[in-house]
């Protein structure tokens, strides 16, 4: 019994050591770990994380029909729908019709919209600074690029292209 405990122990704990350095696990944790963060930050904002995101997707594609903005959300039109129709209803957003098919809604940001997308960027700029804390530009930059070189080869995987991704120049770009 003594050495099945010891077995389990050692298990465990090559387990808890691989979930530490696991990069999916970490990634998933640095993710809800900054959403957490930024959801404590504009809670008094009165919009929910899925809320803003519609909103900042409306900020670069205003006019945009509904389930076009669905697709890009990755989410259900009827899910995408509600948030619609809550952010309606609060004055956030203005569904119109499609000149061309009246079937259709494209979705306009209202002017009261735009001081709080200000204010959740800000929110958004104060979380990733935390996150980054005590990293230089050069080593925030060079993270950037690994993450979007991996970013690519799931990309190219998920396209059919076999070949690893072309390494991202975030850090070229950015004078380094």
């Amino acid at each position: 019994m003594l050495a099945y405990n010891k077995l389990a122990y050692y298990n465990q704990s090559m387990i808890d050591d691989t979930l530490e350095i696991n990069l999916g696990f970490t990634l998933a944790d640095i993710s809800r770990l900054m959403r957490k963060r930024f959801d404590e930050s504009a809670r008094d904002l009165e919009l929910t994380r899925a809320q803003w995101r519609v909103l900042n997707y409306l900020v670069r594609y205003e006019g945009i029909t509904q389930s076009s903005l669905a697709d890009m959300l990755e989410i259900e039109s009827i899910t995408l729908g509600r948030h619609i129709d809550r952010l309606e209803e609060a004055g956030w957003v203005e569904r119109r019709h499609d000149p061309s098919d009246r079937r259709v809604w494209l979705l306009f940001l209202q002017d009261k919209a735009r001081p709080i997308l200000d204010r959740l960027g800000d929110i958004a700029n104060e979380t990733l600074e935390e996150a980054l804390s005590g990293l230089s530009k050069k080593q925030r930059l060079a993270l950037m690029d690994k993450l979007l070189l991996i970013k690519g080869n799931l990309v190219n995987k998920e396209n059919g292209d076999r070949k690893p991704a072309e390494p991202a120049a975030v850090s070229a770009a950015a004078g380094d």
